[in-house]
């Protein structure tokens, strides 16, 4: 199993910048690829961004994302980044970690989550 804790949301005005972090436990972190989830109101889950698993090689972003979110790990330290930057309102919603694997070049999770962070933009 795998237990993961989300930190770093908060509240931002447009244009700016959150780092979240995604720990997890156990020693065996580097062999789960990772992904980032949110969730707006009303809306469903959708794939943020997701990193391979070792040294993270392979990214994916979705389209929205792109250019202002990066993805990335330290296994060392068992934790996941996502950093976000040029933040708009539409980022708004809770955002989850997630383990899971690739197949081929898509992104699949197992039913391991984190609970959640919430993230604000707004002026």
């Amino acid at each position: 199993q795998v237990q993961l804790v989300e930190s770093g949301g908060g509240l931002v005005q447009p244009g700016g910048s959150l780092r979240l972090s995604c720990a997890a436990s156990g020693s065996i972190f580097s062999i789960y690829a990772m992904g980032w989830y949110r969730q707006a109101p009303g809306k469903q889950r959708e794939l943020v961004a997701a990193i391979s698993r070792g040294g993270g090689t392979t990214t994916k972003y979705a389209d929205s994302v792109k250019g202002r979110f990066t993805v990335s790990r330290d296994n060392a330290k068992s934790t996941m980044y996502l950093q976000m930057d040029s933040l708009k309102p539409e980022d708004t919603a809770v955002y989850y970690c997630n383990a899971g694997y690739f197949g081929g070049e898509v992104y699949q999770s197992y039913d391991y989550w984190g609970r959640g962070t919430q993230v604000t933009v707004s002026s």
